[in-house]
């Protein structure tokens, strides 16, 4: 008897399954329990793994990283404990950016006008010197300015312009920020 369901085809090829699994095992096995100021350690092995390193960023141990060869970190940017760069599509940190601890950085969704309801992906981008605070949500698709502060616990739903401040779900701009 068939199902009435719709078939939910994977949207990763095997060879990116495997990768992910060798992914988990190696950043589980080689990188969690390590102490802070092993960060080149963990910058080797997300290297190993195709993650895109510009300069010294500094990735916490405990930060949470979905697909490494779909991130780029640039110099002096931070992934902080336990922030989460759920990166089924592109994820850019700029220079001197910070994700600080427990943040969700979401580059997935589904098109739920699709009864199989395909994966979507767009890449999030977070600019130089922004600073992204506690427990932020970034929705797939969003920019964040040079040099832009988020409020701890914000949904950042749509771009964010440089050189300001923004709070709230869904986070609004606030006032400006002197430029650097």
């Amino acid at each position: 008897m068939k199902s009435a369901l719709p078939d939910f085809p994977s949207p990763w090829t095997t060879r990116e399954k495997i990768g992910m699994l060798l992914w988990e095992i190696a950043w589980t096995l080689l990188c969690v329990w390590t102490p802070k100021p092993l960060n080149a350690w963990r910058l080797l092995v997300l290297g190993w793994f195709g993650c895109k390193i510009d300069g010294i960023p500094f990735v916490h141990p405990r930060a949470r990283i979905q697909i490494p060869w779909k991130l780029t970190l640039h110099d002096r940017s931070c992934l902080g404990d336990r922030a989460n760069a759920y990166s089924l599509g592109e994820i850019e940190l700029g220079f001197a950016s910070t994700v600080a601890q427990e943040c969700y950085l979401c580059t997935g969704t589904h098109d739920m006008e699709d009864k199989t309801r395909p994966l979507l992906t767009k890449k999030i981008t977070i600019g130089d010197w922004a600073f992204l605070g506690a427990r932020t949500f970034v929705l797939p698709g969003v920019t964040i300015g040079k040099n832009c502060v988020v409020g701890a616990c914000s949904v950042v739903s749509k771009d964010l312009p440089d050189n300001c401040y923004a709070i709230g779900s869904p986070a609004t701009v606030r006032r400006q920020k002197p430029p650097l």
